[in-house]
C-alpha cells in the first residue's frame, strides 16, 4: 500500500498526516518515486502523468507486463470510497468474504438516498426516517469492519473526497462512476463496481486493463462566460460517449493554469460521460492553494518537493492528442437525452426550434457532484445578483444543491445562499438529489414534453425526473442561472438582453466568483464517524424480513461444459445504459436487497421485436410480460438466458446491480456489439460472460425466439474467441464468433461462479 503506511516504514519527510479525520493515514511519495524509476528504466521512455501514478501503484513493478490497451495491471490502490447506494451491496459482499477488517482506509458516504422535495432541512429529516434501517446497517458495518462513515447531510461523495482524501499522486477507487472528480487534484481516481472495492478492501491486488492515454492540450485562457464545464462539454462532443473507453484523459498545456482546482475537478468528473477510465491534471499552484485552504498544507509542501513526479515527463507520447484553444472556446450546452450532443449556447435556441424541442425552461438546477464548488456558487450568485439589482427573479423554477456541508455552511455565511434564494432558488440537501433521479417533481405530468437545464453531468432519458418526455440539457451553473432567469433556451447571455420590470433592457455582465473563500471554509456540522480501533465485538444484523437489506447467497459454479440452448430474454435496441438496466430514483431504496432490486432489471430497455419498453414474449407460455417477470419464470423452470445488445452497452453509472440482477435471475451471458468498461468488469465479477460479436453486423442475425449455445468453454483461454451456435425457430442454424477480454484470473472467476466465490476458494 503506497500512500497509506506506518511512520516506521518510511522516512518522516515523505510521510505526513493526510486528513483531520484520519491522523494515522500518511502520504508517501518515496515508494511512488521508486516504482516509477523502476518502470521508466524498464520501458526506457518518458512517461505520461497517468502512467507515473498508475505504474507507481503496481504490485510488482519489476515484472509486470506493461502494454497500453492490452495487458492487465495488478495494482495496489491507496484507498476506497463508497456511496450509500452501492456501499450496501459492497459491504454485504465484504461480510460474505469472512474477513475481519478492511486492509486499506475506506469510507462510506450517505448522499444517494435523500429525495429532493421541498428543501434541504425537511428533505434530510425525511430521508433519515425513511432510510434509518439502511443508515444503521452502513454505520454499524463500517464500525465493525474499520470503514469511516459520513452521515446523511455530509455531502456528495466526490466533493468530500476532494476536500479530504484526494491529493496529487494518490490512487483511489470509488463505487461511483464520477469518482474521477479527484483528478482535479492530480489524483488517479477510478469508478468501479462493489466487487472491485471488495478486492481492494480485502488486500488483494486490483486488476485494471492497462489504459491508453488521451492527451488534451489546452492553450489560451478561460475568460468571460466560458467556464471549466465548457471544456468537457466540448471534449464530449469531440470524443462522444464511448470515445474515451479504455483510456485515461490527461490534460496538459499552458491553458491548465487558467483553471481553478475545483474547475479541473468538474472536467475530470464529467469525463465519465465519454467512457474514460479516469481523467487527471498535472500538479500546479492551483492545487497547492486548494490543499492549503482545506487544511492540508503539509501535503502541499511535500507535493512541491516531488513536483517532477506529479507532472508528465517531457517528450512523453499520447495515444491520441486533442488541441483546445481556450481563447476561442465558447459557452456550451449539451443535450437532450445524451451528454455528447454538444451545442454552443449561441446556437441551441435555433437548433431547438428546428428539432421541436421545447424552448421554455421549466426548471434550472445547479449543484451536483460536477458543479457545486465555492467558485461555482459564487459565479451563479454573481449572475443572480445582477438580475435582482434590476428587480428580476427567475421565470423558471430554480434549485440549488450544495456539494458538501462545508460548501453549504460557507456559501450561507458569505451571502451566496441568500442571493440565490432571493432570485427564486430553493436550497436542497447536501446530496445527489435530482441529478440521479431523487426528485419528487410535481410541476409537470409524466409524459408531458418539457425542458430543464442543469449543471449536472448526465442527461439520459428520464434520468432526472422519471419522465421520458423531459428534455434535459447540461451546462455550467452560470448558464443555468441565466437561462432560469430568462426562462428560455433561446437566450445567449453574451449577446442577448433581459427586460427589467420598469422596461429597461440590460445585458448581464460575465460572471465572477472567488476561487476559494477569503476567510477559511466553514466546516458546518460534524457529520463524520470514525471507526473504532477494534470493532470485532460489534454486531451487524440484517433481518430476514427486511425488504431493504438481504444477505447474499453464493452464485452457482460453472457446470464444466458448454452453455446450451440459452433463450434470448431480450434483444435490446439502441442505447442501453445502466439506467436502462437497473433504474435509480425510487429503486434506490432496494439497493441492499438483491431479489427486490431485480424487479427493475432492464425495464427501461427497448425491445427490438416490438419497440416496446418492458414488454417481451415469454416463449414458455406464449404471453407477453415484463422483463423481470419473464426472467423469473424462465429461472423457475431451469431455463437460462442471454441478453443481446447494441454498442457501448452499460454506459453510465458504476452500479453493479446491473450485473448482479441478470445473474440472480438466471442470465448466463450478455452478447453485444461493444461494452462500457465498468459494466463489462462488473459482469465478469458476478460470473457472467460479457461477449462481443466479432462481426458487429451479426447482431442483426439474432432473432427474439432463437436458442443459443455458447461453445468453447472447456478450452476457455485469454485471446481465444468463443462461438455461438444459433438455432432459429425455422430449423436453420448458424455459428457466430464471439470475442471476450477475459484474462486467466477472470476465467477463474467465471469457473467459480463469481469473483467472491473465487476469493473464498483461495482462503481455504
Amino acid at each position: 500500500i503506497f500512500s497509506i503506511c506506518s511512520l516506521a516504514a518510511y522516512r518522516a519527510k515523505a510521510s505526513v498526516s493526510m486528513s483531520r479525520f484520519e491522523p494515522s493515514s500518511f502520504v508517501n511519495y518515496e515508494r511512488l518515486q521508486s516504482n516509477v524509476d523502476i518502470v521508466r528504466k524498464r520501458l526506457n521512455r518518458p512517461l505520461t502523468l497517468s502512467e507515473k501514478i498508475v505504474y507507481g501503484h503496481l504490485d510488482d513493478p519489476h515484472n509486470q507486463e506493461i502494454d497500453r490497451g492490452r495487458t492487465y495491471l495488478r495494482l495496489r490502490p491507496d484507498r476506497v470510497a463508497m456511496q450509500d447506494a452501492t456501499a450496501q451491496m459492497a459491504m454485504l459482499q465484504f461480510i460474505s468474504s469472512g474477513l475481519p477488517r478492511v486492509a486499506v482506509p475506506s469510507t462510506i458516504h450517505c448522499d444517494h438516498l435523500i429525495e429532493a422535495q421541498t428543501g434541504g432541512v425537511k428533505d434530510l429529516a425525511r430521508a433519515k426516517e425513511i432510510n434509518q434501517e439502511v443508515y444503521n446497517f452502513l454505520a454499524s458495518a463500517g464500525a465493525k469492519y474499520g470503514v469511516g462513515f459520513w452521515k446523511p447531510g455530509s455531502g456528495i461523495i466526490h466533493q468530500i473526497i476532494l476536500e479530504n482524501y484526494a491529493y496529487p499522486g494518490v490512487m483511489l477507487i470509488g463505487t461511483d462512476s464520477h469518482t474521477p472528480n479527484g483528478g482535479g487534484l492530480g489524483a488517479i481516481c477510478i469508478g468501479v463496481g462493489g466487487a472491485d472495492a471488495v478486492d481492494v478492501m480485502a488486500g488483494i491486488p486490483w486488476e485494471l486493463k492497462c489504459p491508453k492515454v488521451i492527451g488534451v492540450r489546452l492553450t489560451g485562457t478561460l475568460s468571460g462566460w466560458t467556464s471549466p464545464k465548457d471544456i468537457i462539454l466540448k471534449v464530449a462532443g469531440i470524443l462522444t460517449v464511448k470515445g474515451g473507453t479504455g483510456a485515461i484523459v490527461e490534460y496538459t498545456g499552458p491553458g491548465v493554469d487558467s483553471i481553478s482546482c475545483t474547475g479541473m475537478a468538474t472536467i475530470c468528473n464529467m469525463g465519465a460521460e465519454i467512457g474514460a477510465t479516469t481523467s487527471v491534471f498535472p500538479y500546479n499552484h492551483r492545487m497547492r492553494t486548494y490543499l492549503e485552504k482545506t487544511g492540508r498544507a503539509e501535503i502541499a509542501t511535500l507535493s512541491d518537493e516531488y513536483s517532477d513526479l506529479l507532472v508528465p515527463d517531457e517528450g512523453c507520447e499520447y495515444d491520441e492528442l486533442i488541441e483546445l484553444n481556450l481563447d476561442e472556446l465558447k459557452p456550451h450546452i449539451n443535450g437532450p437525452f445524451t451528454p455528447d450532443l454538444a451545442h454552443p449556447v449561441a446556437d441551441v435556441g435555433a437548433v431547438a426550434e428546428k428539432n421541436g424541442w421545447p424552448l421554455e425552461v421549466k426548471v434550472g438546477l445547479i449543484g451536483s457532484c460536477t458543479n457545486s464548488s465555492y467558485e461555482d456558487m459564487g459565479r451563479a450568485a454573481s449572475v443572480a445578483k445582477q438580475a435582482l439589482d434590476k428587480g428580476l427573479k427567475c421565470k423558471a423554477q430554480f434549485t440549488v444543491t450544495p456539494g458538501s456541508e462545508q460548501i453549504r455552511a460557507t456559501i450561507e455565511r458569505d451571502g451566496y445562499s441568500k442571493i440565490l434564494g432571493d432570485v427564486g432558488g430553493v436550497v436542497m440537501a447536501n446530496a445527489c438529489g435530482p441529478c440521479i433521479g431523487q426528485w419528487d417533481r410535481q410541476d409537470v405530468k409524466k409524459g408531458e414534453k418539457n425542458t430543464i437545464v442543469t449543471s449536472f453531468n448526465r442527461n439520459f432519458t428520464a434520468r432526472n425526473d422519471a419522465n421520458p418526455a423531459t428534455h434535459a440539457f447540461v451546462t455550467s451553473p452560470e448558464i443555468v442561472t441565466a437561462m432560469a432567469i430568462a426562462g428560455t433556451l433561446n437566450f445567449n447571455p453574451e449577446t442577448d438582453y433581459l427586460t427589467a420590470p420598469n422596461g429597461e433592457k440590460f445585458k448581464l455582465d460575465p460572471p465572477y466568483g472567488d476561487e476559494l473563500p477569503l476567510k477559511d471554509f466553514d466546516p458546518g456540522q460534524d457529520t463524520y464517524q470514525h471507526p473504532p480501533a477494534d470493532g470485532g465485538s460489534l454486531r451487524v444484523d440484517v433481518s430476514p424480513e427486511s425488504n431493504r437489506l438481504q444477505l447474499l447467497e453464493p452464485f452457482d459454479k460453472w457446470s464444466g461444459g458448454d452453455l446450451e440452448n440459452l433463450k434470448v430474454l431480450i434483444k435490446v435496441k439502441g442505447k442501453c445504459t445502466t439506467d436502462h438496466i437497473s433504474a435509480a430514483g425510487p429503486w434506490l431504496k432496494f439497493r441492499g436487497h438483491l431479489d427486490n432490486i431485480s424487479n427493475n432489471m432492464l425495464i427501461g430497455a427497448v425491445n427490438s421485436e416490438n419497440d416496446a419498453i418492458n414488454k417481451i414474449k415469454n416463449y414458455l407460455t406464449g404471453d407477453y410480460g415484463g422483463v423481470p417477470d419473464v426472467a423469473r419464470h424462465y429461472k423457475a423452470n431451469s431455463v437460462y438466458w442471454v441478453v443481446v445488445g447494441d454498442d457501448n452497452y452499460g454506459e453510465g453509472s458504476s452500479r453493479e446491480h446491473a450485473a448482479l440482477e441478470p445473474r440472480h435471475l438466471g442470465g448466463r451471458a450478455i452478447i453485444v456489439k461493444s461494452f462500457a468498461r465498468i459494466h463489462e468488469t462488473n459482469l465478469k465479477k458476478q460470473g457472467l460472460l460479457p461477449l462481443t460479436f466479432n462481426n458487429p453486423s451479426d447482431y442483426d442475425k439474432i432473432r427474439p425466439d432463437d436458442h443459443i449455445t455458447i461453445q468453447g468453454l472447456k478450452t476457455f483461454a485469454p485471446g481465444r474467441p468463443l462461438s455461438a451456435l444459433v438455432k432459429h425457430s425455422d430449423g436453420s442454424e448458424e455459428t457466430l464468433v464471439l470475442n471476450h477480454t477475459f484474462n486467466e484470473t477472470q476465467i477463474e472467476w467465471f469457473k467459480a461462479g463469481s469473483a467472491l466465490n473465487r476469493m473464498k476458494e483461495l482462503q481455504h
